[in-house]
């Protein structure tokens, strides 16, 4: 169970990280198995004392991406996230990866288990995520298409194909909700199934 107050990590020039509960020196790989067992924790310069907890998140993320099938983030995602640094919607971007990746963590069990009973046993293969894949571009693409809703408000933005960008009419903005809509009701029907 996590703990209310998280626990408090100096990071020493050295780059030793040094666990002040524990007293011991930890390292990134005993930080991401505190990450997985749900122990909160911050992780400070100990010259100065600035919270660098994100950095280090970032950290124990390049190394989990380094390990040889262990990889979470295509480079596609990873060329589009990059896009999105200084762009007008950076600031919307992480409650959207947040929001989704809170939702895929609340749904991931019912998701596994309805994947195990339509695919079989080896559901998760690359070839077995059709459906998942499907789900995943309507999301994005409502996702593309709220983002069309704001596009207003970003000044002289242009679409792709060099034109200016159109405002979501409430046509859009009914289908959108509709499209979220049914997406929700898919997402509680594979969670009751299990």
């Amino acid at each position: 169970m996590a703990n209310s107050v998280p626990t408090t990590i100096k990071k020493y020039a050295n780059r030793r990280l040094y666990n002040t509960a524990s007293s011991a020196y930890v390292t990134l790989a005993d930080l991401a198995k505190m990450v997985k067992s749900g122990e909160d924790f911050v992780v400070f310069d100990a010259k100065s004392n600035e919270d660098i907890t994100r950095s280090v998140l970032t950290q124990i993320i390049f190394e989990q991406e380094g390990i040889e099938g262990q990889s979470l983030l295509p480079t596609t995602f990873l060329r589009q996230l990059i896009r999105f640094y200084g762009d007008s919607m950076q600031a919307l971007l992480p409650s959207y990866l947040e929001f989704s990746i809170d939702r895929f963590t609340g749904e991931k069990q019912a998701m596994s288990e309805a994947a195990r009973r339509m695919f079989g046993p080896d559901a998760f293969s690359a070839g077995s995520f059709a459906a998942l894949q499907e789900m995943t571009q309507k999301n994005f693409a409502a996702f593309n298409q709220a983002l069309g809703v704001f596009s207003p408000f970003s000044g002289a933005a242009a679409a792709s194909d060099g034109g200016p960008k159109k405002a979501a009419s409430s046509d859009d903005l009914d289908e959108l909700r509709t499209q979220l809509s049914e997406m929700q009701k898919k997402l509680e029907s594979l969670a009751k199934k299990s």
